[in-house]
């Protein structure tokens, strides 16, 4: 799954469109390095996405193609 896709999806970043812009504008980095809109997200990737001043680490434990509000927390683990 592409990861504008995924960040919508898990509800990371509310739209896809948003998300496309933060990974164009190096705000989402995967594994350390920055990501494009169009890596294909794999189970265990570590996903890094700076708003401002603040900085979310998340682990891909999950990819379901659609996930309601329920399942959208089960994609990913937060990482402290």
């Amino acid at each position: 799954m592409r990861l504008d896709k995924y960040l919508k999806v898990s509800r990371l970043i509310k739209r896809r469109t948003v998300a496309n812009e933060a990974c164009d504008s190096d705000h989402v980095s995967v594994n350390g390095r920055p990501a494009k809109a169009s890596y294909d997200v794999k189970i265990g990737d570590i996903i890094e996405i700076r708003f401002g001043q603040r900085t979310l680490k998340v682990e891909v434990t999950a990819i379901n193609e659609h996930a309601g509000k329920a399942e959208a927390g089960a994609m990913y683990r937060e990482i402290v």
